[in-house]
């Protein structure tokens, strides 16, 4: 039996009502019915001051850090959700992947990322859904040693993209099946 392909889903906002987490929910359920091993993650579970190396220096990585990269590196690839913000990559992931790529006693590398996959994603109550903020999110991840697949889904006027239990469109959920497909090829 061939080993299940573990995937991290997540957003890029923390905010409860983000429009980014109902997608990256939407994304885990599909990607579970494609079976995917599925590990949905919030970051606002993870607490984290704004990166800083006397931080880092003093006290080490904080343990809700320490707790994100283990389950990060855990996983073969990623689906991730992020608002734009000004279309640039959101703060809360830049300062997450800093945390999380910092390496601890004798690991090499960037654990939870190098060698990984990822499939991306947008959701925007703008007419664009997010799409400004991919290709930097693509470069941010290539940086860290990611490798993101083809495509992507945006999903615009994201104030009507989902009904009243989260739900998508049928349009929506082809979207997010098909990259879930692509990135489970290209783990695979």
């Amino acid at each position: 039996m061939a080993k299940a392909i573990k995937i991290a889903v997540f957003a890029g906002s923390a905010r409860r009502e983000s429009f980014n987490k109902k997608l990256a929910k939407a994304a885990a359920t599909i990607a579970e019915e494609q079976e995917l091993d599925v590990t949905l993650i919030d970051l606002a579970d993870f607490e984290a001051p704004v990166y800083s190396g006397d931080i880092e220096a003093d006290s080490g990585l904080p343990e809700s850090m320490q707790k994100l990269k283990t389950i990060l590196a855990s996983q073969d690839g990623f689906l991730i959700s992020t608002p734009e913000y000004n279309g640039h990559v959101p703060p809360l992931l830049v300062n997450c992947f800093s945390w999380v790529s910092r390496t601890e006693g004798d690991e090499q590398g960037m654990i939870a990322f190098e060698g990984k996959m990822a499939g991306l994603m947008a959701a925007s109550p703008g007419g664009l859904g997010g799409i400004r903020v991919l290709p930097r999110l693509r470069s941010t991840l290539a940086d860290l040693g990611v490798m993101v697949v083809p495509g992507f889904v945006t999903v615009p006027k994201a104030m009507q993209a989902f009904d009243d239990n989260g739900a998508v469109s049928e349009d929506v959920a082809a979207s997010i099946s098909a990259l879930a497909e692509r990135l489970k090829d290209a783990i695979g």
